[in-house]
C-alpha cells in the first residue's frame, strides 16, 4: 500500500500503529506463511475483524502482492440471529467472492437446531449464562466445526486456516510485533502462526492457523472498513454496513461488541441499541422486544416443573427434584406470535422506507415449529404431563423427603 492518504486525525499519534505499517506487517506474515500451504480457508463470522481480514487478504491477492494459492475457501456462519447490517453485508460479500471464483459456503444449523425452532418447537427455555447456555454451541460452533472438517477433508495438500483474531495494542512495541514464541518452532515475533495436526477423520495433511491481523488496533480495523475498503483502488468492498453494526461514524469510539439480536445471554442489548441509533437502521427498533420476551418466557407461569421425587438410572435421587423445565405449549404459541409480529412490524417499515427486510424466522422455520407443537414434542425426560411451574406443590428435597403443602 502506498502512503498517499495523509490523514493524521485518523492515523496519527506516536503510539499508534499507522495504517500502511499495519498492512505491511500483514503482508509480511502472509508472504512468509501463505505460499507454504496449498489451500487457504477462512472461517468467516461476519464481524468487523473477520470482515477486515478476509477483504484485506483477498485484495492483496487480487492486487498481485500475494501469490494466489490453489484454492481459497470461505465458510460463513449464519446463526439466523445476526444484526441485520451484518447479515446483509455478509451476503453481499459472499456474492462478490463467488463471482471471483472463490469457494463460498454459508453454514447454518440443521432446521431443528436453529434458535427459534429449538426453543419454540421443542420447548427448551431461552438460554442463560448459568446452567443452560445452549445457543452459541448449537447454532454456531457445532455447524461451523462440521463444515470446516468436511471442507478441509475435501482438499488435497496443506491447509492454512486464516482467522481474524487480534491482539490489539498489547502486541505493538516500537513499531513491530512483540509476541512470545509460537508453537512448532515459530520465531519470536511470529507467534501468531501455529501448526496443528488435526484429529478429525478424513482430514489429510498438516493444518496451520494464521492470524494476519493480530497486530491491528481497532482504529486500523475501522479505518479499513469505513475508508479504504470501499475505495475502488482497494477493491470497492461493501463494508460500510459492518461499521454501521458497530456504531457507524462513531464505531471506533464506541467499540461495541455485536452478537445475536436480543441476545439472551447479554445483560443489555447494546449491539442492537447501537445500530438503531443510526437513522437508516432505526426501523428495526421493534427487535428490542425480543429480550423482554425471553425474560417473560423464563417465568414459572410459562414453564413446567417436576413434581415429585425423580430417580436417575443408577437409582439415586436427582439433585434438583422440582426443577423448572420446558415451555408450555401455550407459551410457545404466544412467543411464536410475538416473534412474527415483531418481524412483521420491522418489515412493514422496511417496505415503506425501501430498506432491507429482517429475516430471523422464515416460513420453513415457522412451519416446523407448528409441526413440532402439533406432534406434542418435548425435551428429553419430559412428557408434558408435568404441572405448570407456578402450581403449588409439596416440597421435595434432595434426600427424597417430602414436606406436605401447608393448606
Amino acid at each position: 500500500m502506498s502512503g498517499r492518504f495523509d490523514q493524521p486525525t485518523l492515523f496519527g499519534g506516536a503510539q499508534r500503529l499507522v495504517y500502511d505499517e499495519a498492512v505491511e506487517l500483514t503482508l509480511q506474515s502472509m508472504q512468509a506463511y501463505g505460499p507454504t500451504h496449498d489451500h487457504w480457508v477462512f472461517a468467516f463470522s461476519g464481524g468487523k475483524d473477520s470482515t477486515a481480514t478476509l477483504t484485506v487478504i483477498v485484495h492483496l491477492v487480487e492486487a498481485g502482492r500475494l501469490p494466489r494459492p490453489k484454492s481459497i475457501s470461505v465458510l460463513s456462519a449464519d446463526t439466523r440471529m445476526e444484526l441485520t447490517p451484518l447479515t446483509i453485508a455478509g451476503n453481499l460479500l459472499m456474492e462478490r467472492l463467488r463471482s471471483m471464483g472463490i469457494y463460498c459456503e454459508v453454514v447454518t444449523a440443521p432446521l431443528d437446531k436453529r434458535f427459534f425452532v429449538y426453543m419454540l418447537g421443542r420447548g427448551v427455555p431461552p438460554p442463560n449464562n448459568n446452567t443452560l447456555r445452549w445457543c452459541t454451541r448449537q447454532i454456531k460452533v457445532d455447524p461451523m466445526t462440521a463444515a470446516l472438517e468436511r471442507r478441509i477433508g475435501e482438499l488435497d495438500g496443506s491447509i492454512l486456516m486464516i482467522t481474524g483474531v487480534r491482539q490489539g495494542e498489547s502486541a505493538i512495541r516500537d513499531g513491530r510485533i512483540a509476541m512470545s514464541c509460537g508453537k512448532d518452532g515459530a520465531e519470536c515475533g511470529q507467534g501468531w502462526y501455529q501448526q496443528v495436526l488435526p484429529e478429525a477423520k478424513g482430514i489429510r495433511g498438516k493444518i496451520a492457523t494464521l492470524a494476519p491481523l493480530l497486530h491491528w488496533r481497532v482504529c486500523n480495523v475501522f479505518d479499513w472498513l469505513k475508508i479504504y475498503a470501499p475505495m475502488a483502488e482497494y477493491g470497492a468492498w461493501e463494508t460500510s454496513m459492518v461499521a454501521d453494526a458497530y456504531g457507524g461514524e462513531e464505531a471506533e469510539e464506541i467499540n461495541a461488541r455485536t452478537g445475536c439480536v436480543g441476545c439472551a445471554l447479554a445483560s443489555e442489548d447494546l449491539g442492537l441499541k447501537t445500530v438503531i441509533r443510526i437513522p437508516y437502521w432505526s426501523y428495526i427498533e421493534p427487535l428490542l422486544g425480543l429480550k423482554p420476551l425471553y425474560r417473560e418466557l423464563r417465568q414459572p407461569t410459562n414453564r413446567l416443573r417436576k413434581s415429585g421425587v425423580e430417580r436417575l438410572k443408577d437409582g439415586s435421587i436427582a439433585a434438583n427434584p422440582q426443577r423448572m423445565g420446558p415451555l408450555t405449549m401455550e407459551a410457545r404459541l404466544y412467543a411464536l406470535d410475538r416473534v412474527l409480529s415483531i418481524q412483521a412490524e420491522c418489515n412493514e417499515a422496511a417496505i415503506r422506507l425501501g430498506r432491507p427486510l429482517v429475516d430471523i424466522l422464515n416460513a420453513e422455520e415457522e412451519a416446523r415449529i407448528r409441526e413440532l407443537i402439533s406432534l406434542n414434542t418435548w425435551p428429553d425426560k419430559w412428557d408434558g404431563e408435568e404441572p405448570r411451574a407456578d402450581t403449588p406443590l409439596d416440597a421435595v428435597y434432595a434426600d427424597g423427603s417430602v414436606q406436605p403443602l401447608l393448606m
